[in-house]
């Protein structure tokens, strides 16, 4: 039998679950552990695997939350059998480095998306390259989003970008309410591209850059790249699988 390690969110679900599993399981010291299992929704498994990923363990996630996109179905019974059939599947983050308008560096990981969004009343003005080629070079409205295939059924999918199969080595690149060019509806670009962004008025248009639940205010910079040698090892599974999910999301029509 495998040992496990458990990391329980704050909702009442999770509360309800932590009760249940502490009758029947026990939680060893998480470096002693072969797994973690996390119980919570989405945003607390993103949290939870930027945490621990350097020991270089698996996640398996029981959805305490609302849409459990990165999780499992919520279960208190046969969890041993469930982690046992369940199948790996890896995921590598957006490595994303940002310089702020007082010219302050920062680092961070993203699983899902980087979302660049005005932070007030005025558009936008941002310069896109792609490596060394300019993709726009002046894109007005509300932002723009960068979007891993694991994220692309999230953000991206509500500000009508394409959702991306799991192992298509794409990125999404896709504007938010775009004023100018109008009737631009983004790129889908190989994942080992570089992404520069730039706010080409950060004065008068100040941007905020938001990966997943990570928010730096007033940025004028920003490079995003998938970050190959950083892996993310999520339990899923065999019929609720992450391929299944982005799948079932494609095939689904319009309400």
């Amino acid at each position: 039998m495998k040992k496990y390690h458990f990391v329980f969110d704050k909702t009442e679900k999770s509360k309800k679950f932590k009760k249940i599993i502490k009758t029947k399981h026990k939680s060893v010291p998480i470096k002693k552990s072969d797994l973690i299992v996390v119980a919570g929704g989405d945003g607390f498994m993103l949290r939870t695997i930027k945490k621990y990923y350097k020991l270089n363990k698996p996640f398996y996630g029981i959805n305490c939350g609302l849409v459990g996109f990165l999780m499992n179905k919520y279960i208190s019974k046969k969890i041993d059998q469930q982690i046992k059939k369940a199948k790996v599947t890896t995921i590598h983050p957006l490595q994303i480095n940002t310089v702020s308008a007082g010219k302050k560096k920062s680092s961070f990981l993203a699983v899902n998306e980087l979302s660049l969004l005005r932070q007030g009343k005025q558009t936008a003005f941002l310069k896109l390259k792609i490596n060394n080629k300019i993709l726009i070079k002046k894109l007005i409205g509300d932002g723009v989003l960068v979007s891993t295939p694991a994220g692309s059924t999230a953000y991206n999918l509500s500000v009508h970008g394409p959702i991306l199969s799991l192992n298509s080595k794409k990125l999404a690149v896709t504007p938010i309410s775009p004023f100018r060019p109008r009737r631009w509806k983004g790129r889908i670009i190989l994942d080992k591209n570089k992404i520069y962004i730039s706010n080409l008025d950060p004065k008068k248009r100040p941007i905020a850059a938001v990966a997943d639940n990570n928010e730096i205010r007033n940025i004028s910079k920003v490079k995003v790249v998938i970050n190959k040698k950083i892996r993310f090892k999520l339990l899923f599974n065999s019929n609720q699988s992450l391929i299944k999910k982005i799948k079932l999301e494609q095939g689904k029509k319009i309400d």
